[in-house]
């Protein structure tokens, strides 16, 4: 459906406490590598807002909430240098938009439309801005809201951003007892000369590109792990590789690629390098501390899951240190291109949020009833969430409009999708 959104109100919001004058927090090499687009989320939460008075306590306890949490990640009421080489913690604060959302709230939720979506976000998913983070309290006709968060990907991964949502909840809860933050990832991964790295993502037309959401539950991811566990004849897979393995065959199929004669495929999926780091750092170390793990396929190979988990368990202690000697992961794929021609290569690239804490955001009147992700605008990207219960697997997967069109009507594949709404 077609999101009609008012804006009511746009503020800033600044760190409740003052940071140290002249601080400037660096990026660290991984930062340095990674792209300047927003980690976004969008949290429901039904029936919150009943009359005018709770939508102004509602707002003035999230202003009040986030600018305390600003206190903890102070980078993020910076701003960003332009060599991008810093962030300057000057309490500069950061955008919180309310607005009002002309319908009900389970009209979004029943009619799911990633790309409308991104209208309850507070900034363009891909905008160039030296602003980390901002809010966006969206207010439903029905008295439901939802808040879209967004943090930059410069600064921070997927588990920074939760890092900060959770905090920002606990404080809105009232509670005192708080991890704080930890910004010393440019001492593990010093910045490094980065002068001839070009970005490797680059956005699509919007309109020829689109997103679309497919639920798996329990029983059809293990139905899907139980197929690849047959395959393979060894370690029975993860959730994350096997159904990697299964939206890439379909994927394939719908480019019709697995015929063409010289293609290369590539899988890529982001690693938290967190626990392979000695001693292994704690959750709340923010920062782009993740890796990636590259798996390459030719169109005769059949034991993708193999390939998969080979290339994630690659992603250990002894690849961290030549990270941190200053080994560019992209290297890999630069090479590739360099042999093989970048239209020899069809890529897909898999991120998971699955086990992470996207249902912790209670702000002081429970837990969202769902959460999800808007249109991220790059092909051949899946993203992978647990279902609201915790068993299941939703993929938000974006592909160019005719091969989604395939995709999307492949019986294959939609005999393991559930049919049952998530929420």
């Amino acid at each position: 459906m077609n999101l009609n959104v008012e804006v009511i109100s746009d503020e800033i919001v600044k760190p409740f406490s003052p940071t140290a004058g002249g601080l400037r927090h660096r990026l660290s090499f991984l930062d340095q590598l990674t792209p300047s687009h927003y980690n976004h989320l969008v949290y429901f939460y039904p029936k919150t807002c009943d009359t005018e008075a709770d939508k102004i306590t509602i707002s003035d306890r999230l202003k009040h909430s986030v600018s305390n949490a600003l206190t903890y990640f102070y980078p993020l009421a910076g701003r960003i240098t332009e060599d991008q080489l810093f962030v300057d913690c000057n309490d500069e604060g950061i955008p919180f938009v309310e607005v009002r959302v002309k319908c009900q709230l389970s009209d979004v939720l029943n009619n799911l439309v990633p790309r409308e979506l991104n209208k309850l976000l507070p900034f363009e998913v891909h905008s160039v801005n030296k602003v980390l983070a901002g809010i966006q309290l969206n207010v439903f006709d029905c008295g439901g809201i939802a808040i879209g968060v967004c943090v930059s990907h410069k600064i921070g991964d997927a588990l920074s951003f939760f890092s900060f949502v959770k905090t920002w909840a606990a404080i809105a809860r009232g509670e005192t007892a708080l991890t704080a933050p930890d910004f010393e990832s440019a001492s593990l991964f010093p910045p490094q000369d980065v002068s001839g790295f070009k970005q490797r993502i680059k956005l699509s037309n919007k309109e020829q590109i689109i997103t679309k959401r497919f639920v798996f539950g329990a029983a059809e991811v293990e139905v899907i792990r139980r197929k690849y566990s047959e395959n393979s004849n060894q370690t029975r897979p993860s959730r994350v590789e096997a159904l990697s393995a299964f939206i890439w065959e379909h994927l394939i199929t719908a480019k019709g690629a697995k015929s063409r004669l010289g293609t290369l495929f590539t899988i890529t999926h982001l690693v938290n390098i967190r626990t392979k780091i000695d001693p292994p750092l704690p959750e709340s170390s923010f920062g782009n501390i993740y890796s990636l793990a590259l798996t390459i396929l030719s169109s005769s190979d059949g034991n993708v899951v193999t390939g998969i988990r080979d290339s994630i368990k690659a992603v250990n202690s002894e690849y961290v240190k030549k990270l941190r000697d200053g080994y560019n992961h992209f290297d890999k794929l630069n090479e590739l291109e360099a042999r093989y021609g970048k239209d020899a290569i069809v890529p897909f690239a898999v991120t998971s949020l699955c086990r992470f804490p996207r249902y912790e955001a209670d702000f002081g009147w429970g837990k969202p009833v769902w959460a999800g992700s808007g249109d991220l605008g790059i092909k051949n990207v899946a993203t992978f969430m647990d279902t609201v219960n915790g068993d299941g697997i939703e993929a938000w997967i974006t592909l160019d409009k005719e091969e989604m069109e395939k995709f999307g009507s492949d019986e294959g594949m939609l005999a393991h999708v559930n049919a049952l709404k998530s929420f």
